[in-house]
């Protein structure tokens, strides 16, 4: 396929996403029953932004654009170990991948193994061809370049077997909120689907605050109560359960609506169900510091506007490393 036809692809797989039919329905069930974090409602959401910000063929072309991508490629095979904490994390590897030309090969997480399966069996119907550039395997070898994402421990890991090959390698990452203390009703809200979307679990999920000294923290637990529903989901109750009694054990000051816990803590990175938060005199100050901390993904409430931590667009690349621009120059 040449590079209008897989964009071409691309904007169709987006339009059978939209429609919702009932093979793609059975699927996401699916998905939910193997892994109870991805509730239908978060499974949704992911796919609204992959439909409308990653899947659009104006978007496409534009990106592809932006490279100067043509047909004039030797393809590679690309080994892409995926991640499995929110669903379909690993889709946009997936995408760059295909729309530069290169061949894949695709190790998924057993916590996210069900939807993009469904998915590039679509993709085969529809263009029996791809078989020759859509493959998984449980294990990675003779790949020409890798894009690996995992934990800071796994990393060690994809450094001895991928270290002397052309590699993304992608380590913990999180991302944090700088609240000044004139926000109103409705960006605290936004901020809540910030730090709730997913139950936490994503990478650019907001783990840590920085707020005023002397903040009021009484609005922000009311705009919070939004997601007061965790508290009926079993596995995020256990959570919020169990890191409340090491609270209460420690003796560790806390407050709380019932279903998210607020600690003051310098760590950025927090459990599910809990929030971290310190106070700052400037803001310039926290915004130096974290500037230079590579475990920061995004920075609300500065680069990043409040409730837009999940939606990325195509260009958005996980760690700021241009996936795109590394697929170009293997």
């Amino acid at each position: 396929m040449n590079l209008a036809e897989r964009i071409d692809l691309m904007a169709v797989l987006g339009k059978y996403l939209q429609s919702n039919g009932e093979d793609w329905q059975i699927a996401k069930q699916k998905a939910f029953e193997k892994n109870g974090w991805f509730t239908p409602e978060f499974i949704d959401h992911s796919l609204k932004n992959i439909v409308t910000e990653f899947l659009q063929k104006d978007k496409l072309e534009n990106w592809a654009k932006s490279y100067y991508l043509d047909d004039n490629i030797n393809p590679k095979n690309v080994g892409i170990v995926m991640a499995g904490n929110i669903p379909l994390v690993g889709f946009h590897d997936f995408l760059s991948v295909f729309i530069s030309g290169h061949k894949q090969t695709i190790k998924l997480s057993s916590k996210d193994n069900v939807l993009l399966k469904h998915i590039t069996d679509k993709l085969f119907e529809w263009q029996p061809s791809l078989h020759n550039f859509i493959v998984f395997a449980d294990m990675l070898k003779g790949c020409d370049a890798y894009i690996a994402t995992g934990s800071n421990n796994t990393a060690r890991y994809f450094d001895y077997y991928f270290g002397k090959y052309p590699n993304i390698i992608r380590r913990n990452r999180t991302s944090i909120a700088i609240i000044k203390g004139n926000e109103t009703a409705n960006d605290l809200e936004l901020l809540a689907d910030d730090v709730h979307l997913y139950f936490g679990l994503g990478c650019r999920n907001v783990t840590k605050i920085y707020v005023p000294e002397g903040y009021d923290f009484v609005p922000l637990l009311n705009a919070f109560k939004k997601y007061a529903y965790f508290s009926d989901h079993t596995k995020y109750r256990n959570n919020y359960d169990y890191n409340l009694a090491l609270l209460i054990m420690n003796n560790v000051y806390y407050m709380t609506n019932e279903s998210v816990l607020l600690v003051e803590n310098e760590q950025l990175f927090s459990p599910i169900s809990q929030l971290n938060y310190s106070f700052y005199t400037g803001i310039s100050e926290v915004k130096q510091k974290l500037e230079t901390d590579e475990s920061v993904q995004c920075m609300v409430g500065d680069n990043i506007a409040f409730g837009e931590a999940q939606q990325p667009s195509l260009s958005s690349y996980a760690d700021g490393i241009d996936t795109m621009q590394f697929l170009l120059s293997l």
